[in-house]
C-alpha cells in the first residue's frame, strides 16, 4: 500500500485549521451581527431555568462555542444577576445549542465551499457597511468550515485501509469505554468538540469508521469539552469553578446513562438512518443532538439538586462583588416616597462602602502587583457605574412626589452625591490603568515616592471613610474634619510634586515614573474633592470643587 504519510497529516493539519478558523470567524460573524447584546440576552431571559436553556441555546448557536456562552454566564453569576440555578439552565441549553455546528457540517455542501468562501471575503474587504461586512465575516467562516472539513476528510481517507486503525475502531465497537476515552484526550488536545466530531464525521463519510465504533467516540468529545472548562476554570472565581463543574457532572451523568443504555441507542441511531436516509456525516449530528437534548430532559428536573451539590463541593460566595442594588424596592415609590428616599440613601451609603473597597484594592495592587486586586477593583468600579444608574433612575422617579423642604434637599443631595461615588470610581479605576502602565512598561518609582504615595492613598481612604459616616449619620462633625482633610490632602499634593521635582532633576527618578507618580497623585486629589463635595452636602453648603 503506497500512501504519502507526510501529504496525508498536512492535509489533515491545515484542514484542522481552517476548520477552528471557520468556526471563530462564524462565532464572531453572528456575534457582531446580532450586537455586543448577548450578555443582556442572557441576564434579562433567565428568570426561571426553562428560560435559561433557551438562552443558552440562542447564545451558543450565536458564539459557536459552549465555553464562551459558560464565561459570559460565569461573569454574570460573578457581578450577581444571575443566581447558581438559573447559570446551570444555561449551560444545559449551552450543551444544546453546540451541536448545532454538527447539523451545520452534516449539510454537506463541500464542492461550494470555495466559492462561498470567496464570496464572504470578498464582503469582508470590500463592504464599508460594518454590518455588511459582518456578514461577510460569517459566510467567510461557514466556507472555511467547509474547505477545512474537505481536506481533513481527504486527509483521513486512506486510514480506511490501515489495519492498525481498522483494529482500533474494532476495539472500539467492542469496549466503548474506549472509545470515550480517545474523544475526550482527542477534544482536550484540540480544544473544541466542534472540531473533534466534525473529524468523526468526516472519518464516518470516508468510511474509515462504523456507527458503533463512532457513537462512544462522539460521547468522549462531548465529555473533552468540559475538562477545557475545568482548566479554564482553574485558579478562577468560586462562579467559574461551580459552573465548570455543573458542566463536567452533567457530561459525565449522560455520558454513564448512555453507555449502559448504548446498544438500544445505537439500535435507534441506525433506525433513524434508513427512516431519514440520512448520510453518515447528518447521522452523527442527529445522535449528538438527541444525546444533548435527552440529557437535558433527564436532568432538568434535578437542577436544585445539580446546584445543591456543587455548592457543597465548592463552598463560598458566588459573587465577588454584588452589581445588583440591594434596598430600592419600587412599591415604596408610590406608596411610601419618604421610605423610598431612606432606601436610597442606604443604597448610597452601599455604593460609597464599595468606593472604599475599590480604594483598598488599588493601594493593594499599587504594593504588591497582584492582578487579583486590579480585578476586583474593576468588577467593584462596574459595579459603581451599575448603582449610579439604578440610583439615579430611582432618585428621578420619586422627583414627582409631594416632599417636605428638607426630604427635597435630602433628594437633591443623594442625586449629587452618587455622582460624586461613581467619580472616585472612575479616578481609582485611573489608578489602576496607570498601574498596569508601570507594570507593563518596568517603570520603577523611588523608595521614597512609594513611601509619599502610600501616605496620600491611606490618607484620601481615610477621608473617603469618613465621608460615607458623615452621609449615613449625617454628622456634621465628622464632615467639618472631612473639610481639614481634604485640605491636608491638597497641601500633600503640593509638596510630593515638588519633592517630585527635585528627584527629576537630581537624576534620581526618570520621566516614565515621574508621570505615573504625577497621575496618580491627581487622581487621589480628586477622590479628595468629590469627598469634600459629599461633606458640603452634609453641612449644607455645597460647593463645586
Amino acid at each position: 500500500m503506497d500512501v504519502n504519510v507526510q501529504a496525508m497529516i498536512f492535509q489533515f493539519i491545515g484542514g484542522l485549521g481552517i476548520f477552528l478558523l471557520g468556526i471563530k470567524s462564524m462565532g464572531e460573524g453572528l456575534q457582531r451581527t446580532a450586537g455586543d447584546r448577548l450578555q443582556e440576552i442572557l441576564d434579562k431571559t433567565t428568570s426561571n431555568p426553562f428560560m435559561g436553556v433557551l438562552a443558552g441555546i440562542f447564545v451558543t448557536v450565536l458564539l459557536q462555542t459552549s465555553t464562551g456562552t459558560t464565561v459570559l454566564t460565569v461573569g454574570l453569576v460573578n457581578a450577581g444577576f444571575m443566581t447558581l440555578r438559573q447559570s446551570i439552565g444555561v449551560i444545559m441549553g449551552a450543551n444544546i445549542g453546540t451541536t448545532m455546528t454538527a447539523f451545520i457540517i452534516g449539510i454537506e455542501i463541500k464542492e461550494y465551499a470555495l466559492p462561498i468562501l470567496a464570496i464572504g471575503a470578498l464582503m469582508l474587504f470590500f463592504l464599508k457597511n460594518e454590518r455588511l461586512a459582518n456578514i461577510g465575516l460569517t459566510i467567510f467562516g461557514f466556507g472555511s468550515l467547509f474547505f477545512g472539513l474537505d481536506l481533513m476528510g481527504e486527509g483521513l481517507s486512506p486510514l480506511r485501509d490501515f489495519d492498525v486503525f481498522h483494529d482500533l475502531t474494532v476495539s472500539m465497537s467492542n469496549t466503548p469505554i474506549l472509545g470515550v476515552v480517545i474523544g475526550t484526550v482527542f477534544t482536550m488536545a484540540v480544544q473544541s468538540s466542534s472540531a473533534t466530531i466534525g473529524i468523526l464525521q468526516s472519518l464516518m463519510g470516508e468510511g474509515a469508521i462504523e456507527l458503533q465504533a463512532a457513537l462512544p467516540v462522539l460521547f468522549g468529545d462531548n465529555l473533552g469539552t468540559t475538562i477545557t472548562a475545568v482548566i479554564a476554570a482553574a485558579g478562577a472565581t468560586i462562579a467559574a469553578r461551580r459552573a465548570a463543574l455543573t458542566h463536567v457532572i452533567f457530561n459525565l451523568i449522560g455520558t454513564i446513562v448512555i453507555l449502559i443504555l448504548l446498544v438500544p441507542y445505537t439500535n435507534f441511531i441506525e433506525h433513524l438512518q434508513g427512516w431519514l436516509d440520512l448520510k453518515p456525516p447528518m447521522t452523527i449530528a442527529f445522535a449528538h443532538g438527541i444525546f444533548n437534548v435527552s440529557n437535558t430532559i433527564i436532568q432538568f428536573p434535578f437542577i436544585a439538586f445539580l446546584a445543591y451539590l456543587v455548592t457543597k463541593i465548592i463552598p463560598g460566595e458566588d459573587a465577588m462583588v454584588q452589581y445588583k442594588p440591594q434596598h430600592l424596592d419600587p412599591i415604596f415609590i408610590e406608596q411610601s416616597p419618604s421610605v423610598a428616599l431612606e432606601q436610597a440613601k442606604m443604597e448610597v451609603i452601599h455604593m460609597g462602602k464599595y468606593a472604599i473597597k475599590g480604594m483598598e484594592e488599588t493601594s493593594s495592587y499599587l504594593n504588591n502587583h497582584v492582578s487579583k486586586h486590579a480585578e476586583i477593583g474593576v468588577q467593584i468600579e462596574g459595579a459603581i457605574n451599575n448603582l449610579d444608574r439604578e440610583i439615579t433612575s430611582y432618585l428621578v422617579k420619586l422627583s414627582g412626589t409631594n416632599f417636605s423642604e428638607l426630604e427635597r434637599n435630602n433628594h437633591s443631595s443623594l442625586i449629587n452625591s452618587v455622582r460624586d461615588i461613581e467619580r472616585m470610581g472612575d479616578h481609582f479605576e485611573n489608578i489602576i490603568e496607570l498601574i498596569n502602565y508601570k507594570i507593563s512598561n518596568k517603570v520603577d518609582i523611588t523608595e521614597q515616592g512609594m513611601i509619599d504615595l502610600n501616605e496620600m492613598f491611606e490618607l484620601t481612604i481615610s477621608t473617603v471613610k469618613e465621608t460615607v459616616h458623615a452621609l449615613e449619620h449625617t454628622d456634621r462633625e465628622a464632615a467639618l474634619n472631612v473639610v481639614q482633610k481634604e485640605n491636608e490632602i491638597d497641601r500633600m499634593e503640593r509638596n510630593y510634586r515638588k519633592k517630585h521635582i527635585i528627584r527629576l532633576n537630581e537624576g534620581a527618578c526618570t520621566g516614565a515614573a515621574g508621570i505615573v507618580f504625577a497621575d496618580i497623585l491627581s487622581n487621589l486629589e480628586r477622590i479628595g474633592d468629590h469627598a469634600v463635595n459629599i461633606a458640603d452636602e452634609v453641612l449644607g453648603e455645597r460647593q463645586k470643587h
